[in-house]
């Protein structure tokens, strides 16, 4: 049977606060705003190939727990190379705001390599690079 599916269209994130998230995206990333709706709120960025909305949570913000929340875990970003990869690190690194998790290292025994960190609106995120060599 073939999948109905067609692949992911765009995923949702809900932030702390939308427009450091926004700036994130745009100004660390290099991503471009393509939308929005201020009446939610939501911003619409894209990366050329993926689209994110992000909303912005009302009230209370609870930090998530892997072993307790349901539902995105993380978003996985793909990275061109390895350079862009140690580049992409340093930016977040030096980022108002965002969490390296950890930093750049063998996915198991590779040749995958991965980090992990956590957007200004406190989206997990993946950035991870599969080496052509």
């Amino acid at each position: 049977m073939n999948p109905y599916t067609l692949g992911v269209d765009h995923v949702g994130l809900t932030v702390s606060d939308i427009e450091r998230s926004r700036r994130f995206f745009v100004e660390c990333l290099g991503w471009t705003v393509v939308g929005g709706n201020p009446a939610y709120p939501a911003v619409f960025v894209s990366d050329g190939t993926t689209r994110l909305t992000l909303w912005q949570a009302d009230g209370d913000h609870v930090a998530f727990d892997r072993r307790r929340n349901v539902g995105l875990h993380h978003l996985a970003l793909k990275i061109a190379d390895l350079d862009v990869l140690s580049e992409l690190h340093a930016r977040v690194s030096a980022w108002p705001d965002a969490v390296v998790e950890f930093a750049p290292e063998p996915v198991g025994k590779g040749p995958r390599v991965h980090c992990m960190i956590r957007e200004p609106g406190g989206a997990r995120i993946e950035l991870v690079c599969t080496p052509s060599s």
